[in-house]
């Protein structure tokens, strides 16, 4: 199982932005509200590549936003649509 590290503080920042509780994000991801908590406060470091996967989808961002590797945009911080998605997967 591959895995990834995800910024704490960018999952928070934009799980706010969006308007999005963690309950409701841990719906949307297929994840319990624990699992989430855990990774935006730093105790999950390394988080399964299909959970990420599922939390950037609900958050419609790229992945990518979510570990750093790519910068986040003022589209990242904006509440989400119903009808948008950046990265191509959201369906």
């Amino acid at each position: 199982m591959s895995t990834v590290t995800v910024s704490s503080d960018r999952l928070k920042t934009i799980r706010k932005a969006r308007k999005i509780g963690r309950p409701k994000l841990a719906k949307m991801a297929g994840m319990t509200e624990r699992q989430i908590a855990k990774i935006e406060v730093c105790e999950a470091p390394d988080i399964p590549t299909a959970a990420v996967m599922r939390i950037s989808n609900a958050l419609q961002v790229p992945m990518q936003t979510l570990t750093g590797e790519l910068q986040l945009i003022n589209e990242d911080l904006e509440p989400a649509s119903s009808k948008t998605c950046t990265n191509g997967s959201c369906g």
